[in-house]
């Protein structure tokens, strides 16, 4: 029976994973899971799962999660430092689905005892991809891609010599505002940014593959994860979502990876690895379909990605200021503070003003230089939204 932890397991990829694991309860055992506000759900597949432990991040939190577990026998615990806790405790396989710069360090904890770690944090990669592998090869254990992407390179390249790989592309669904006009970008809610067309996420990343930043740290994420040189990483729109991504090699043949807009495809590979099982995902009619379609992004709609090469091409702790101005950026448009637009203005912004420490990129990857990075960048994004945000109002007084 092998032990599991799910950290975020309330979230998207969390219950995409529990249901995997509710199909065959026999196999597994339940160490631990995480959660965040959702008490209610974090305690009910505590109980349902017989899970060892139940955490959550907000410490106010903890009375309700108790009364929620009273008398299941279930370990109640929050905070941060608990989350690190729960990811310590032996298990076999670790799910990494918290989201943000949050996942990091109980990711990091979960390394500590030569696990296999499946990751679907990426801002772990490009906050602090050198040392997320460092600690894995120390320890001996083993990361998995769960994005759909990572997943998709990671089984394309099975077998293959890494040497003969010219080229990986990803692929974007372009997000719920794909075909609006670029000059209605600017008025988009954070109700239209939140529809995603193909794929069922949690707001955070649905608003994130609208203005393609889930695709910039992606881009870094298969820098880091894969060892590739960036001008190597492709990104290709592609609506259907059904080509997650292709590999390319020096005879010029690509192999690319197909299958159904559904998580629980790359999480069963990550759960299964290196077996491959049966798997509840829809089977793809390719003559139903009839066609695949692909485009460029438009950078200039998408200023993400111009972003995300920047951050490669200047290294260090550039990916932890990127990811901390992002994570800023999105609470103030989730609040209604900020545009659509002004996401990418402010990181921007906080980058041009933050590369002139020559600390971003000569300072050492450990974990306590990119929270002071993160906690820097969150700074200092903020007070790029007042700035931007105050030109916003005025233009939009004028338009008025």
């Amino acid at each position: 029976m092998r032990r599991i932890t799910i950290l975020g397991a309330t979230g998207s990829i969390g219950q995409s994973t529990l249901d995997l694991i509710r199909r065959d309860p026999g196999a597994y055992r339940v160490v631990a899971l995480t959660g965040g506000r959702n008490i209610a759900r974090l305690a009910e597949d505590a109980r349902a799962l017989g899970a060892e432990l139940a955490v959550t991040c907000e410490p106010e939190l903890l009375g309700d999660l108790r009364e929620a577990l009273a008398g299941s026998g279930v370990e109640a615990a929050a905070g941060p430092q608990a989350l690190i806790e729960a990811a310590r405790r032996p298990a076999d396989w670790i799910m990494s689905a918290i989201v943000g710069a949050a996942g990091l360090a109980p990711g990091l904890a979960a390394l500590s005892h030569g696990t296999t770690l499946a990751l679907a944090n990426k801002e772990s990669l490009v906050a602090a991809g050198p040392l997320m592998l460092a600690e894995a090869a120390r320890h001996g254990a083993t990361i998995l891609p769960v994005d759909s992407e990572h997943s998709a390179v990671f089984q394309a390249l099975a077998g293959e010599d890494r040497a003969s790989v010219e080229r990986v592309i990803i692929t974007a669904s372009g997000g719920a505002l794909r075909d609006w006009p670029l000059e209605r970008l600017h008025h988009a809610s954070v109700a239209d940014a939140s529809a995603h067309p193909n794929w069922d996420m949690g707001q955070r990343i649905t608003i994130d593959s609208a203005s393609m930043f889930n695709k910039a740290l992606e881009v870094i994420e298969t820098k880091e994860f894969f060892g590739l040189a960036p001008e190597r990483i492709e990104v290709l729109i592609h609506p259907e979502s059904l080509v997650h991504a292709l590999v390319g090699h020096a005879d010029g043949a690509l192999m690319a990876h197909l299958g159904a807009p559904d998580m629980r495809h790359a999480i069963g590979y990550a759960l299964h690895w290196p077996q491959r099982r049966h798997l509840p995902v829809a089977r793809l009619d390719l003559a139903r379909i009839g066609q695949l379609t692909f485009a460029a992004p438009d950078e200039q709609r998408f200023p993400a990605l111009r972003l995300a090469r920047e951050v490669m091409q200047a290294g260090g702790l550039t990916g932890a200021a990127f990811n901390a101005a992002k994570e800023q950026a999105l609470d103030l448009f989730i609040a209604g503070a900020l545009r659509f637009t002004d996401m990418a203005a402010i990181v921007d912004e906080t980058l041009t003003e933050m590369s002139a420490d020559a600390g971003l990129t000569n300072a050492a990857i450990t974990l306590e230089n990119v929270a002071r990075i993160d906690q820097t960048a969150r700074r200092t994004a903020a007070r790029a939204a007042e700035r931007i945000s105050g030109h916003a109002t005025g233009r939009l007084r004028a338009e008025g």
